[in-house]
């Protein structure tokens, strides 16, 4: 009896009850998903076939995290349907689409040879890879966090990022649920600052595999807890408070990877009390992925045409 009495102790965190193997848990799951993707990934490149094995470890931290998000999720009202899961695999694919499409097109005329054969910049090719990728994630991420920023603070940039802040709830689905047109731009400028630094071709692979894992992360609804590592990487607990609708939480965290320059320009925010459940953005935004696509274009008489209840807002942006 005392044995049975035992397995089913529970450990009061955060309001909710948790089995102790659960808590134990929450605290190694982060970087235990995040390395055993960047090892599988690491074992690739050593093979020369790298891009078989980050789909392997990105098809690994699907599953694992879709398993986990049922058995231990962060917030249960989450795993309700939103009705939107056609609508994020759909922006998925469009806005991977369009990178994979920008890659072809660069290749084509050959931008990526900027990256095979660098003779220009300042970049340090005699450093370890190990060196050369952290480098590359803290450059790239000043681009990546500004062109993030913009699209809070900057009316045109947001209509387009509105639409991943229309979400109504965080799990790993809608992970790149973006608009074309917005991760096209984030893309582009984070890429810009590798080729002006001149960084070589697999330093770009290696910043594909990282902003790839750490962004399903980032989304995940699995209750896990951080410390320390909130203070360098982006993670679902920071995330989460960007994605809130007062203003005074969502326009904070910036950063895609790593939270360097979100300390560098005072918008990194941890507050000691529990995200809001209730998160998304008080612009209308209609449910199908059709109008999503083309609502930032349009004028505000073209929207109250579509979407009768459309009802404009004043662009608002908190300042830091």
């Amino acid at each position: 009896m005392e044995g049975r009495m035992t397995s089913q102790v529970t450990c009061q965190v955060t309001g909710y009850d948790y089995h102790p193997v659960k808590y134990a848990l929450s605290w190694i799951l982060w970087p235990v998903l995040f390395i055993g993707c960047m090892a599988i990934t690491a074992y690739g490149f050593s093979l020369d076939m790298p891009i078989i094995f980050f789909n392997l470890a990105y098809m690994f931290l699907i599953v694992s995290l879709f398993l986990l998000e049922k058995w231990m999720p962060h917030e249960r009202a989450w795993l309700n349907p939103d009705g939107q899961n056609i609508a994020s695999i759909l922006h998925t694919v469009s806005s991977k689409g369009t990178v994979q499409g920008l890659l072809i097109f660069g290749g084509t005329i050959g931008l990526l040879g900027l990256f095979d054969n660098p003779t220009h910049g300042i970049w340090p090719n005699d450093w370890p890879m190990w060196a050369q990728v952290c480098l590359g994630v803290v450059a790239a991420e000043f681009g990546l966090y500004w062109a993030h920023r913009l699209g809070h603070v900057t009316a045109f940039v947001w209509r387009f990022h509105a639409v991943h802040h229309s979400v109504t709830k965080l799990w790993f689905l809608n992970t790149g649920r973006f608009h074309f047109v917005d991760s096209l731009m984030s893309i582009v400028i984070g890429m810009l600052i590798l080729v002006v630094l001149g960084a070589p071709l697999d330093v770009m692979k290696w910043l594909s595999a990282v902003t790839a894992f750490i962004g399903m992360l980032t989304h995940c609804n699995v209750e896990m807890r951080f410390g320390w590592i909130n203070y360098v990487f982006n993670t679902p607990a920071l995330h989460r408070w960007h994605h809130s609708k007062d203003l005074k939480e969502g326009n904070r965290n910036y950063g895609e990877n790593v939270m360097i320059w979100d300390h560098v320009f005072g918008s990194f925010y941890n507050a000691n009390y529990r995200p809001p459940t209730d998160i998304g953005m008080k612009d209308y935004m209609p449910r199908a992925f059709g109008k999503q696509i083309i609502w930032p274009f349009l004028p505000v008489s073209a929207k109250q045409r579509l979407e009768p209840d459309y009802e404009p807002l004043p662009f608002i942006k908190e300042d830091i």
